[in-house]
């Protein structure tokens, strides 16, 4: 089994997941901001009026440039014998996933997903308890060929490792 690096070709997320990503990071910047320095004005000391509003723009703002930045390295690639992830803004996180090691693929699609139009592609690996690698942000065409693609390669894989 190599290990190689992964080539020029590996593979972006779906567009929309920029936006649902920049959207929530908006709304949880903007919520955490307001909250925070309504209960710092409440309960601990009074504080200017324009304090909460500047607090929740930055907090959002900031949180947008993360999701930017979070979609712009996201990157997979189905290589000969595995998986390729890269991803990470602050942690850079390379995983290999070998296709012998491949229990079970499944597509996922949550509200957030259905709303946008997009799916994420679950692998569960032999020998964990949970899943192994998430795949978000794609088409739903392209997550159902993806899943498919990657079951069949694990079922060859297993085939030709009890070789």
């Amino acid at each position: 089994m190599s290990e190689s690096a992964p080539s020029r070709s590996m593979e972006s997320l779906d567009p929309r997941a920029r936006v649902v990503w920049v959207v929530f990071e908006l709304v949880i910047g903007a919520v955490v901001g307001l909250g925070g320095t309504w209960l710092v004005d409440r309960f601990v000391f009074e504080i200017a009026f324009w304090v909460g509003p500047v607090a929740a723009a930055v907090l959002a703002l900031a949180g947008a440039g993360y999701a930017l930045l979070r979609y712009r390295v996201w990157r997979f690639e189905v290589q000969e014998d595995a998986v390729y992830l890269e991803r990470g803004v602050f942690t850079r996180v390379e995983s290999v996933v070998p296709f012998v090691r491949i229990q079970n693929v499944d597509t996922k699609r949550g509200p957030v997903e259905r709303l946008a139009g997009l799916s994420s592609v679950v692998v569960y690996t032999a020998g964990t308890r949970g899943a192994d690698a998430t795949l978000p942000g794609l088409a739903p065409e392209r997550a159902t060929a993806l899943r498919e693609e990657l079951r069949e390669l694990a079922v060859e894989s297993e085939y030709e490792d009890a070789l």
